[in-house]
């Protein structure tokens, strides 16, 4: 059987595809696809047919139900791990699902429950990337890791998420599918913290791009939310993602709003809300055509630049005062 797998270039798609391939899941010569974070409609690159499976992973399907009716009538079978909203799922028999929207799982997290904790520690590194370290916590202490491990797997989340935000792969370090492949010797994450270069490369480049950060203040700023904005550079686009998470922990009764310049002139937008929020980050950014997400955390592709000041009048307006 031919495998292929379109896969979100974060550290929860990188994270759950390594477990997958570590598991044998996925066939050696799988045909990998990726790209930058918000780079979201892989399916459209996927071509396939009876006797070939599909295997997609932190892609939400909402964006992609076109490809996946296209795909299983052709033929192909697809296998389907998210934790994003995912609208109405084809009944088909060759369509499998493992999708979970709650608020405390990623997808790594399934696939680490799909393979009963067979690589525990790529999920928590996963989970750590995608802002949610008090699952990431509790999957570590299930299975007894010590404190150092688990500082080590919450930077190499932190760094593999910080890899994939830019808007084309020219921002990014690292190709996702070039990076999947340094990862796949490596049956332990500890050991491509402590060995591999590419690991030291990642950490380097945060360092340097979070420092010109540090000096960032508030665009608009309410009660209940904040919203920054970061200009058109290279640094910018890529700390995007974990700096709105870096932003949030610090604040976590306040929405957060995080406005990054596009090289075309318009923006893209990424939020997190509390826990108990009002009105849930994905059902926000839905509110918009190129929007999407989950509860916590969600964004916007592309908004134009002439309707900031409407937008941020629209965000502050939605989350009036903090969170109890």
């Amino acid at each position: 059987m031919l495998d292929h797998c379109a896969f979100n270039g974060d550290a929860d798609g990188l994270c759950a595809l390594q477990q997958l391939r570590l598991a044998g899941e996925l066939d050696a010569a799988v045909r990998l696809v990726s790209g930058v974070k918000r780079d979201i409609g892989l399916l459209q690159r996927v071509q396939a047919g009876p006797g070939e499976r599909v295997t997609v992973l932190d892609i939400a399907h909402e964006q992609n139900r076109a490809d996946v009716a296209r795909l299983l009538g052709a033929g192909a079978r697809v296998r389907y791990f998210d934790h994003h909203f995912a609208g109405e799922l084809p009944e088909h028999p060759g369509f499998e699902s493992f999708i979970d929207t709650a608020a405390d799982v990623c997808t790594s997290l399934l696939v680490d429950r799909f393979l009963t904790g067979r690589f525990h520690r790529w999920a928590v590194a996963a989970a750590f990337g995608d802002g949610m370290s008090g699952p990431a916590r509790a999957l570590a202490a299930r299975h007894g890791l010590a404190a150092e491990e688990i500082r080590e797997l919450e930077e190499l989340g932190l760094l593999l998420n910080y890899n994939a935000y830019g808007d084309s792969l020219a921002d990014l370090h690292f190709d996702p599918v070039a990076l999947a492949t340094e990862l796949l010797p490596y049956h332990d994450p500890l050991d491509f913290v402590r060995l591999s270069p590419s690991f030291a490369r990642l950490r380097e480049g945060y360092a340097a791009d979070m420092a010109v950060a540090a000096a960032l203040e508030p665009w608009r700023a309410g009660e209940g939310a904040s919203l920054y904005k970061l200009p058109e550079a290279t640094w910018a686009r890529r700390v995007s993602g974990v700096l709105a998470n870096q932003l949030a922990a610090r604040d976590p009764q306040r929405a957060l709003g995080l406005l990054s310049a596009r090289a075309d002139g318009d923006w893209t937008f990424s939020l997190r809300v509390p826990a108990n929020a009002s009105l849930e980050a994905d059902a926000f950014c839905r509110g918009f055509a190129t929007g999407g997400g989950r509860k916590r955390a969600a964004g916007i592709n592309r908004l134009p630049a002439q309707e900031l000041e409407s937008f941020a009048r629209r965000l502050l307006d939605s989350y009036p005062h903090a969170a109890p």
